[in-house]
């Protein structure tokens, strides 16, 4: 890390000598004294170089070893994944759950989405303010200007009380210049440090995409759940009503009891309470997804409905290499221009304690009569230079300038623990996707002993061979094993969708003009 607080720039001898009038002239004139190479140049830039942090050196993820692949599991999404080490991230990454609705969706959000939108108008915001402070900082100010004054003056003002008051008119019109000499490059500072906000606003435009198509894709998923948990949920509803019709008819025969009813009846009742709190998540999951397409949620029954089943779980996960997550996570890469912004404002912070040179010139005609504004002898003109040194302000600007470098520090410091969360996120879902699959493996055969179980309890049950409670306690786990299978399988989806978030979301592949390309055409300007 470069010590800002040495004060590392070309004049820093001169400055620590004092803050009195002879020290900083001594400054100026020093530079002055290079002036045609400055001319040359626009002058010399104080301040640090901006330099991109260093790299965290590490080769993984996580503490161990990730296995190459994950486990499978014989129901439908519980396929094996393989990690693939340094392959590239495609810039529609959804595509690979091999979903027309989702995509549909995707393309929907991307569309129409507001809050896509609002940062697309601050990268537009971003930029034009740069463009406004180049043409102000970087080229001459020219202005022109006309006016017209008919006055009348006292004779009292000459000392002639008596004399009557003169009347006339006086015409005038001018063009002026003014010129900024960016002598110590305080105005080269400042527009880097709108550069650095231009690129914070694009990486935050980025942002917004890879949130909002993931966003899209785990909602779809969280939807996609829900539907199946319902489905679930009414199948298992109808066994019990049909058990509970012949549990009726045992009764009625004398071969059940009347607490074996009652059981069954509180059985179906709360498989039934169940019910309700699933559909009003599945509501509110399609409101969710109708604000993230930009439509009203009285709407949301126009949009695709997602079904787990035709989602298809990607066996094949591009793993970026940790060395280039820094460069693809637009999360890093916004906090790097905040840095870079930073590090330039010392800069500005800097030149306002040296000498400001200004040009400035104007040419014009002045007259008492309009006719005889452009005639001869009416011309008027004046040229000069000014030269302002700072030289006793209370210790304003030195205060000002060591607030910059704070800021630069803290800049750095959040942009370190940036980088660290990008590092967790990866490494979590990492782990995640190692132990969801081996969950949704555990649940597959709970599934699995819990469904054999219940069969044979009802054939035993039939032939009277096992009481009703063993027969309720058979359905309860089956139930509870077939909600927590859904549950597993969507749990892999929606991790796999977090990990191409978490490496970046591949928007550095998506090619300019190309469906789903959010690039704006100021940042296109701008490069």
């Amino acid at each position: 890390m470069v010590n800002l607080r040495n004060d590392d720039f070309f004049f820093n001898g001169l400055l620590r000598k004092g803050n009195g009038l002879f020290s900083s002239a001594a400054a100026g004139i020093a530079c002055m004294a290079l002036l045609s190479a400055a001319l040359l140049s626009n002058g010399c830039t104080v301040g640090p170089a901006f330099r991109m942090p260093q790299t965290p050196e590490t080769g993984r993820y996580t503490a161990g070893a990730m296995p190459a692949k994950t486990e499978s599991a014989p129901v439908a999404g519980g396929a094996a994944q393989s990690f693939k080490q340094g392959e590239d991230i495609p810039g529609r990454w959804w595509r690979l759950f091999q979903s027309p609705e989702l995509d549909r969706l995707e393309r929907a959000a991307l569309a129409r989405n507001y809050t896509l939108g609002a940062a697309q108008a601050a990268l537009r915001q971003a930029y034009e303010n740069k463009r406004a402070q180049s043409g102000a900082l970087l080229y001459p100010q020219v202005d022109a200007k006309a006016t017209g004054v008919r006055q009348k003056f006292s004779g009292a003002a000459f000392g002639e009380p008596g004399v009557p008051g003169i009347i006339f008119n006086l015409f005038n019109a001018s063009a002026t210049v003014s010129y900024l000499f960016d002598l110590f490059g305080g105005s080269r500072r400042e527009l880097e440090a709108l550069g650095a906000q231009v690129d914070y606003q694009r990486f935050q435009l980025e942002g917004a995409y890879l949130a909002l198509t993931a966003n899209v894709v785990t909602t779809a998923v969280q939807e996609a759940s829900l539907r199946a948990q319902i489905a679930v949920t009414k199948e298992i509803l109808s066994d019990q009503e049909a058990q509970l019709r012949i549990v009726e008819q045992q009764f009625a025969l004398g071969g059940a009891s009347r607490p074996d009813v009652l059981a069954q009846k509180t059985q179906l009742a709360q498989t039934r309470a169940g019910l309700p709190p699933l559909e009003k998540a599945l509501s509110q999951t399609r409101h969710q997804m109708a604000v993230l397409a930009g439509v009203l949620p009285e709407h949301s029954g126009q949009l695709p409905e997602i079904d787990i089943d035709r989602l298809k779980l990607p066996r094949r996960l591009p793993l970026s290499l940790p060395s280039m997550l820094i460069r693809r996570r637009p999360d890093i890469r916004a906090s790097e221009a905040l840095l870079h912004a930073a590090s330039a404002q010392i800069g500005v912070a800097t030149a306002n304690m040296l000498p400001q040179i200004t040009f400035t010139g104007s040419i014009g005609t002045e007259t008492a009569k309009v006719e005889d504004l452009f005639g001869k002898n009416t011309s008027i003109w004046s040229f000069g230079m000014s030269l302002l040194q700072p030289v006793f302000h209370g210790g304003e600007l030195t205060a000002k300038r060591r607030a910059a470098v704070d800021a630069y520090e803290q800049a750095l410091a959040q942009y370190q623990e940036t980088v660290l969360e990008a590092f967790q996120n990866v490494a979590d879902v990492l782990r995640a996707l190692d132990r969801d699959s081996g969950t949704l493996k555990a649940q597959a055969q709970a599934w699995a002993a819990a469904k054999d179980s219940l069969d044979i309890t009802l054939k035993q049950f039939k032939l009277g061979a096992v009481s009703y409670l063993q027969l309720l306690n058979a359905q309860r786990q089956y139930q509870q094993t077939l909600i927590s299978l859904v549950q597993a399988r969507a749990a892999r989806f929606a991790d796999t969708a977090a990990l191409f978030q978490a490496l970046g979301g591949g928007w550095w592949n998506l090619k300019p003009g190309a469906p789903g390309k959010i690039a704006d055409s100021a940042a296109e300007r701008e490069k």
